[in-house]
Protein backbone atom coordinates (compact mmCIF):
# COMPACT_ATOMS: atom_id res chain seq x y z
CA UNK A 1 0.00 0.00 0.00
CA UNK A 2 1.13 3.53 -1.14
CA UNK A 3 2.17 6.07 1.44
CA UNK A 4 -0.89 8.17 -0.47
CA UNK A 5 -3.20 4.95 0.32
CA UNK A 6 -2.14 4.72 3.66
CA UNK A 7 -3.32 9.04 4.44
CA UNK A 8 -6.87 8.12 2.65
CA UNK A 9 -7.20 5.23 5.27
CA UNK A 10 -5.99 7.36 7.93
CA UNK A 11 -8.28 9.93 7.28
CA UNK A 12 -11.59 7.50 6.45
CA UNK A 13 -10.76 5.69 9.89
CA UNK A 14 -10.30 8.97 11.79
CA UNK A 15 -13.61 10.19 10.40
CA UNK A 16 -15.32 7.59 11.16
CA UNK A 17 -14.63 7.76 14.96
CA UNK A 18 -15.33 11.21 15.02
CA UNK A 19 -19.01 10.28 13.46
CA UNK A 20 -19.51 7.45 15.99
CA UNK A 21 -17.99 9.07 19.14
CA UNK A 22 -20.91 12.21 17.60
CA UNK A 23 -23.63 9.47 17.46
CA UNK A 24 -22.73 7.60 21.01
CA UNK A 25 -22.77 11.41 22.59
CA UNK A 26 -25.76 12.86 20.37
CA UNK A 27 -28.17 14.32 22.87
CA UNK A 28 -31.32 12.44 22.89
CA UNK A 29 -34.42 13.01 20.70
CA UNK A 30 -37.33 11.81 22.79
CA UNK A 31 -41.32 12.46 22.18
CA UNK A 32 -44.49 13.32 24.43
CA UNK A 33 -46.95 10.94 24.40
CA UNK A 34 -50.32 12.59 25.23
CA UNK A 35 -53.12 10.85 25.49
CA UNK A 36 -56.14 13.30 25.17
CA UNK A 37 -58.33 11.83 22.74
CA UNK A 38 -60.75 9.43 21.91
CA UNK A 39 -60.13 6.22 19.65
CA UNK A 40 -56.14 6.36 19.90
CA UNK A 41 -54.28 2.92 20.00
CA UNK A 42 -53.80 0.56 22.95
CA UNK A 43 -50.83 1.47 25.17
CA UNK A 44 -49.06 -2.05 23.72
CA UNK A 45 -49.65 -0.72 19.86
CA UNK A 46 -47.66 2.40 20.89
CA UNK A 47 -44.63 1.01 22.33
CA UNK A 48 -43.94 -1.09 19.87
CA UNK A 49 -44.04 1.60 17.36
CA UNK A 50 -41.88 3.80 19.68
CA UNK A 51 -39.88 1.04 19.64
CA UNK A 52 -39.77 0.20 15.69
CA UNK A 53 -38.78 3.73 15.27
CA UNK A 54 -35.85 4.05 17.68
CA UNK A 55 -37.45 6.21 19.90
CA UNK A 56 -35.47 5.74 23.47
CA UNK A 57 -36.92 8.45 25.84
CA UNK A 58 -40.68 9.38 26.35
CA UNK A 59 -42.51 11.76 27.54
CA UNK A 60 -45.36 10.62 29.86
CA UNK A 61 -47.67 13.75 31.62
CA UNK A 62 -49.20 11.87 34.36
CA UNK A 63 -48.60 8.68 36.54
CA UNK A 64 -50.98 6.31 34.75
CA UNK A 65 -50.40 3.17 36.26
CA UNK A 66 -51.47 0.81 33.05
CA UNK A 67 -49.17 3.10 31.04
CA UNK A 68 -46.47 2.80 33.55
CA UNK A 69 -47.04 -1.04 33.87
CA UNK A 70 -46.81 -1.28 29.67
CA UNK A 71 -43.37 -0.04 29.56
CA UNK A 72 -41.56 -1.47 32.34
CA UNK A 73 -38.79 -3.71 30.88
CA UNK A 74 -38.79 -1.77 27.63
CA UNK A 75 -35.53 0.03 28.02
CA UNK A 76 -37.31 3.09 27.10
CA UNK A 77 -36.38 5.72 29.45
CA UNK A 78 -39.22 7.96 31.06
CA UNK A 79 -40.02 11.69 31.70
CA UNK A 80 -42.59 11.32 34.13
CA UNK A 81 -45.29 14.17 34.67
CA UNK A 82 -46.93 15.41 38.13
CA UNK A 83 -50.74 16.88 36.96
CA UNK A 84 -51.26 20.02 38.27
CA UNK A 85 -53.97 19.52 40.09
CA UNK A 86 -52.50 16.76 42.96
CA UNK A 87 -49.82 19.80 43.99
CA UNK A 88 -51.33 20.90 46.98
CA UNK A 89 -51.62 17.32 48.21
CA UNK A 90 -48.09 17.11 48.01
CA UNK A 91 -47.04 20.50 48.64
CA UNK A 92 -48.81 19.69 52.29
CA UNK A 93 -47.14 16.42 52.34
CA UNK A 94 -43.55 15.33 54.50
CA UNK A 95 -40.86 13.46 53.24
CA UNK A 96 -42.32 10.23 54.40
CA UNK A 97 -45.48 11.24 52.36
CA UNK A 98 -43.63 11.81 49.50
CA UNK A 99 -41.79 8.17 49.40
CA UNK A 100 -45.25 6.76 49.57
CA UNK A 101 -46.72 8.50 46.40
CA UNK A 102 -43.10 7.71 44.60
CA UNK A 103 -43.52 4.10 45.45
CA UNK A 104 -47.24 3.85 45.27
CA UNK A 105 -47.65 5.98 41.91
CA UNK A 106 -44.47 5.30 39.96
CA UNK A 107 -41.89 2.64 41.31
CA UNK A 108 -44.50 -0.14 42.12
CA UNK A 109 -45.10 0.02 38.43
CA UNK A 110 -41.63 0.24 36.72
CA UNK A 111 -38.14 0.21 37.26
CA UNK A 112 -36.03 3.01 39.16
CA UNK A 113 -33.46 3.19 36.08
CA UNK A 114 -36.35 3.59 33.65
CA UNK A 115 -37.47 7.31 35.29
CA UNK A 116 -35.38 9.74 33.99
CA UNK A 117 -37.07 12.91 34.67
CA UNK A 118 -39.62 13.91 37.06
CA UNK A 119 -41.27 17.02 35.77
CA UNK A 120 -43.60 18.81 38.73
CA UNK A 121 -46.46 20.16 37.07
CA UNK A 122 -46.58 21.98 33.58
CA UNK A 123 -46.48 25.29 32.46
CA UNK A 124 -47.86 26.42 35.92
CA UNK A 125 -46.52 29.86 35.88
CA UNK A 126 -48.06 31.25 33.05
CA UNK A 127 -51.36 29.11 32.54
CA UNK A 128 -52.39 27.46 35.49
CA UNK A 129 -50.93 29.97 38.17
CA UNK A 130 -53.08 29.30 40.86
CA UNK A 131 -50.67 26.33 41.36
CA UNK A 132 -47.51 28.67 41.17
CA UNK A 133 -46.89 28.56 45.37
CA UNK A 134 -46.91 24.60 45.60
CA UNK A 135 -44.36 24.00 42.34
CA UNK A 136 -41.55 24.24 44.88
CA UNK A 137 -42.60 23.21 47.69
CA UNK A 138 -43.32 19.75 45.68
CA UNK A 139 -40.04 19.74 44.12
CA UNK A 140 -38.04 19.68 47.82
CA UNK A 141 -40.78 17.43 48.75
CA UNK A 142 -40.01 14.71 45.96
CA UNK A 143 -35.78 15.57 46.14
CA UNK A 144 -35.76 14.63 49.72
CA UNK A 145 -37.55 11.28 49.11
CA UNK A 146 -35.40 10.27 46.07
CA UNK A 147 -32.47 10.97 47.75
CA UNK A 148 -33.58 9.06 51.40
CA UNK A 149 -33.46 6.77 48.29
CA UNK A 150 -30.58 7.36 47.16
CA UNK A 151 -31.85 8.05 43.86
CA UNK A 152 -31.50 11.97 43.58
CA UNK A 153 -28.71 11.54 41.05
CA UNK A 154 -30.52 9.39 38.80
CA UNK A 155 -33.76 10.72 38.67
CA UNK A 156 -33.62 14.49 37.81
CA UNK A 157 -36.55 16.55 39.23
CA UNK A 158 -38.02 20.38 37.07
CA UNK A 159 -40.58 21.87 36.18
CA UNK A 160 -41.44 22.62 32.70
CA UNK A 161 -42.32 25.83 31.65
CA UNK A 162 -43.57 27.98 28.73
CA UNK A 163 -40.69 29.92 27.26
CA UNK A 164 -42.60 32.27 27.28
CA UNK A 165 -41.82 33.52 31.02
CA UNK A 166 -39.25 35.01 29.32
CA UNK A 167 -39.97 38.73 28.39
CA UNK A 168 -38.13 41.13 26.13
CA UNK A 169 -37.12 38.03 24.24
CA UNK A 170 -35.52 39.42 21.16
CA UNK A 171 -32.88 39.93 20.28
CA UNK A 172 -32.19 36.77 22.85
CA UNK A 173 -29.22 39.20 24.79
CA UNK A 174 -31.50 41.02 26.41
CA UNK A 175 -34.12 38.66 27.79
CA UNK A 176 -35.20 38.81 31.18
CA UNK A 177 -37.29 36.81 32.96
CA UNK A 178 -40.92 38.45 33.51
CA UNK A 179 -40.78 40.63 36.89
CA UNK A 180 -43.87 39.25 37.59
CA UNK A 181 -42.54 35.76 37.73
CA UNK A 182 -39.04 36.11 38.98
CA UNK A 183 -40.31 35.42 43.01
CA UNK A 184 -40.91 31.58 41.65
CA UNK A 185 -38.33 31.27 38.63
CA UNK A 186 -35.35 32.18 40.96
CA UNK A 187 -35.80 29.93 43.52
CA UNK A 188 -36.23 27.28 41.43
CA UNK A 189 -32.76 28.27 39.34
CA UNK A 190 -31.28 27.83 42.82
CA UNK A 191 -32.34 24.65 43.17
CA UNK A 192 -31.80 23.38 39.87
CA UNK A 193 -28.22 24.68 40.10
CA UNK A 194 -27.71 22.73 43.57
CA UNK A 195 -28.49 19.91 42.22
CA UNK A 196 -27.10 19.23 38.99
CA UNK A 197 -31.04 19.50 37.33
CA UNK A 198 -32.27 21.34 33.82
CA UNK A 199 -34.26 24.05 33.36
CA UNK A 200 -37.35 22.28 31.78
CA UNK A 201 -38.97 24.67 28.72
CA UNK A 202 -41.22 24.06 26.19
CA UNK A 203 -40.16 25.60 22.52
CA UNK A 204 -42.90 26.84 20.35
CA UNK A 205 -41.51 28.49 16.78
CA UNK A 206 -45.06 27.74 15.49
CA UNK A 207 -46.87 30.01 18.12
CA UNK A 208 -44.62 33.00 17.81
CA UNK A 209 -45.08 32.97 14.04
CA UNK A 210 -48.96 32.48 14.34
CA UNK A 211 -48.84 35.69 17.32
CA UNK A 212 -47.29 37.86 15.18
CA UNK A 213 -46.64 36.90 11.72
CA UNK A 214 -45.64 40.25 10.46
CA UNK A 215 -42.65 40.10 12.33
CA UNK A 216 -41.32 36.72 13.05
CA UNK A 217 -41.59 35.09 9.46
CA UNK A 218 -42.23 31.55 8.31
CA UNK A 219 -38.79 31.07 6.99
CA UNK A 220 -37.23 32.05 10.50
CA UNK A 221 -39.57 29.55 12.55
CA UNK A 222 -38.54 27.07 10.12
CA UNK A 223 -35.09 26.95 9.69
CA UNK A 224 -35.05 27.81 6.31
CA UNK A 225 -33.84 31.39 6.39
CA UNK A 226 -29.98 31.97 4.86
CA UNK A 227 -29.08 35.47 6.21
CA UNK A 228 -28.53 34.99 9.84
CA UNK A 229 -29.27 38.24 12.25
CA UNK A 230 -26.80 39.11 14.53
CA UNK A 231 -26.95 39.58 18.18
CA UNK A 232 -24.45 40.61 19.96
CA UNK A 233 -21.64 39.03 17.11
CA UNK A 234 -23.57 36.08 17.37
CA UNK A 235 -25.71 34.78 13.71
CA UNK A 236 -29.11 33.30 14.53
CA UNK A 237 -31.02 31.74 11.47
CA UNK A 238 -34.18 30.07 13.64
CA UNK A 239 -36.13 31.17 15.97
CA UNK A 240 -35.38 27.86 17.95
CA UNK A 241 -31.83 28.84 18.53
CA UNK A 242 -32.38 32.20 19.25
CA UNK A 243 -35.42 30.99 21.87
CA UNK A 244 -32.82 28.95 23.81
CA UNK A 245 -30.76 31.60 23.90
CA UNK A 246 -32.81 34.15 24.94
CA UNK A 247 -33.80 31.82 28.22
CA UNK A 248 -29.90 31.24 28.41
CA UNK A 249 -29.71 35.15 28.51
CA UNK A 250 -32.23 35.39 31.18
CA UNK A 251 -30.78 32.87 33.35
CA UNK A 252 -27.25 34.60 33.23
CA UNK A 253 -28.73 37.79 34.61
CA UNK A 254 -29.98 35.83 37.38
CA UNK A 255 -26.51 34.10 38.19
CA UNK A 256 -27.25 30.66 36.64
CA UNK A 257 -26.25 30.48 33.28
CA UNK A 258 -24.49 27.33 33.59
CA UNK A 259 -27.74 24.89 34.16
CA UNK A 260 -28.56 22.95 31.25
CA UNK A 261 -31.70 23.26 29.07
CA UNK A 262 -33.93 20.40 28.45
CA UNK A 263 -37.01 21.52 26.03
CA UNK A 264 -39.78 19.01 27.21
CA UNK A 265 -41.89 20.01 24.14
CA UNK A 266 -41.17 21.15 20.71
CA UNK A 267 -43.06 20.46 17.25
CA UNK A 268 -45.67 21.72 14.77
CA UNK A 269 -48.83 21.47 13.92
CA UNK A 270 -50.20 19.42 10.21
CA UNK A 271 -53.45 21.32 9.93
CA UNK A 272 -55.88 23.81 11.91
CA UNK A 273 -53.98 27.30 11.47
CA UNK A 274 -52.15 29.58 9.15
CA UNK A 275 -48.35 28.24 8.41
CA UNK A 276 -49.97 24.51 9.47
CA UNK A 277 -49.00 21.84 7.54
CA UNK A 278 -47.82 18.25 6.76
CA UNK A 279 -44.54 20.03 4.94
CA UNK A 280 -44.24 22.75 7.49
CA UNK A 281 -44.46 19.74 10.05
CA UNK A 282 -41.50 17.93 8.54
CA UNK A 283 -39.24 20.18 7.85
CA UNK A 284 -39.54 21.93 11.20
CA UNK A 285 -38.91 18.69 13.00
CA UNK A 286 -36.38 17.29 10.73
CA UNK A 287 -34.37 20.17 11.61
CA UNK A 288 -35.18 20.13 14.96
CA UNK A 289 -34.14 16.46 15.01
CA UNK A 290 -30.61 16.84 12.74
CA UNK A 291 -29.63 19.65 15.20
CA UNK A 292 -30.31 17.50 18.45
CA UNK A 293 -28.18 14.67 17.04
CA UNK A 294 -25.51 16.75 15.66
CA UNK A 295 -25.01 18.70 18.97
CA UNK A 296 -24.84 21.66 16.95
CA UNK A 297 -25.88 23.62 20.13
CA UNK A 298 -27.05 27.45 19.81
CA UNK A 299 -25.32 30.21 19.29
CA UNK A 300 -24.14 30.91 23.15
CA UNK A 301 -23.60 27.61 23.66
CA UNK A 302 -22.31 25.95 20.49
CA UNK A 303 -21.66 22.13 20.45
CA UNK A 304 -23.59 21.88 23.71
CA UNK A 305 -26.93 19.25 22.33
CA UNK A 306 -30.29 19.83 23.64
CA UNK A 307 -32.07 17.27 24.63
CA UNK A 308 -35.67 17.43 23.24
CA UNK A 309 -38.80 15.63 23.33
CA UNK A 310 -40.64 16.46 19.55
CA UNK A 311 -44.58 16.92 20.58
CA UNK A 312 -46.19 14.57 20.07
CA UNK A 313 -46.82 10.81 19.35
CA UNK A 314 -50.41 11.06 17.73
CA UNK A 315 -53.23 13.84 17.26
CA UNK A 316 -55.03 14.69 20.47
CA UNK A 317 -58.65 15.01 19.28
CA UNK A 318 -60.12 16.34 22.75
CA UNK A 319 -57.29 19.00 23.34
CA UNK A 320 -58.83 22.60 24.09
CA UNK A 321 -57.96 25.31 22.26
CA UNK A 322 -56.91 26.26 18.48
CA UNK A 323 -57.77 23.43 16.24
CA UNK A 324 -54.14 23.21 15.29
CA UNK A 325 -53.51 22.15 19.19
CA UNK A 326 -55.22 18.80 18.24
CA UNK A 327 -53.38 18.30 14.88
CA UNK A 328 -49.39 17.82 16.09
CA UNK A 329 -49.09 13.99 15.92
CA UNK A 330 -46.16 12.43 14.03
CA UNK A 331 -48.24 9.25 13.48
CA UNK A 332 -51.97 8.52 12.54
CA UNK A 333 -53.91 6.97 14.65
CA UNK A 334 -52.88 3.54 12.24
CA UNK A 335 -49.61 3.70 12.65
CA UNK A 336 -48.67 5.20 9.95
CA UNK A 337 -46.10 8.32 9.87
CA UNK A 338 -48.04 11.71 8.89
CA UNK A 339 -44.52 13.17 7.63
CA UNK A 340 -41.68 10.78 6.73
CA UNK A 341 -39.50 11.78 9.62
CA UNK A 342 -36.36 10.07 11.12
CA UNK A 343 -35.26 9.89 14.48
CA UNK A 344 -31.72 8.90 14.00
CA UNK A 345 -30.83 11.59 11.48
CA UNK A 346 -27.08 12.82 11.76
CA UNK A 347 -25.95 15.22 9.33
Amino acid sequence: MSLMEYYHLFLSTFYALILLYSLADAAPVGVCYGQVGNGLPTIDYAINLIKSNGISRIRIFDVNPDVLQAFSGTNIELMVGVPNEILPLLANGTTYSSLQWLQTNIFDHIAVNQIRYIGVGNEIFLKDTTYTPYVLPVIHNLYEALYTLGLSEKIKLSSPCAASIVSHSYPPSLAIFDPNLRYAIVPLLQFLHDTSSPLMVNVYPFFSYTNDPEHVSLEYALFKTNDPVYDCGLPYTNLFDATIDAVVSAMEKEGFGGIEIVVTETGWPTSGGIGASVDNALVYNDNVVRKVKNNVGSPKRPGTGVEVFLFDLFDENEKDGEEFERHFGIFGLDGVKAYDLSFNLVN
